[in-house]
């Protein structure tokens, strides 16, 4: 988050519009991997600002490897997430206007990692029986994804 983390000491906390990209990991039972943050104590996707230079599938891929040891082999759009549901004001006063693109990843390589700088811990879930502290921005891609899972 080098770019944005400069930004900050131009800015402050005011809101900024972040982007970035983030990663709907699925196991080969299709259960969805979460990690717990330590920023908010909250379960959530993977992913994270993008960084000048690069696509929002780099950036999603990067995320991945670092926050679970896990390298994409493949990831497809699921979506692209923005608008006034995407505020969110970090724990640390921080406002951003977050605007996403979502990818599905369950064609990965290594083995689960924490980063203990960003994730407390990793689990794979069920999507019928996922945690109630789910972090505000990924409720709504969560909701999106598990609806357009069940028309399936």
């Amino acid at each position: 988050m080098g770019y944005i983390m400069d930004l900050r000491k131009i800015v402050g906390s005011r809101p900024l519009i972040m982007a970035g990209a983030s990663v709907i990991i699925l196991d080969q039972n299709n259960k969805l991997l979460l990690q717990l943050r330590t920023d908010n104590h909250c379960w959530g996707l993977t992913g994270g600002s993008l960084e000048p230079g690069e696509s929002l599938e780099e950036a999603a891929k990067r995320e991945m490897y670092e926050e679970t040891g896990l390298a994409a082999k493949n990831l497809k759009l699921f979506n692209v997430f923005s608008g006034e549901e995407f505020y969110y004001k970090l724990p640390h006063g921080d406002e951003v206007y977050n605007v996403t693109a979502t990818y599905i990843c369950n064609d990965f390589d290594g083995e689960l990692r924490i980063d203990h700088e960003e994730v407390v811990n990793l689990a794979f879930f069920d999507v019928d029986q996922l945690p109630s502290n789910i972090s505000p921005p990924d409720r709504p891609v969560i909701r999106e994804f598990i609806n357009a899972s069940l028309l399936k």
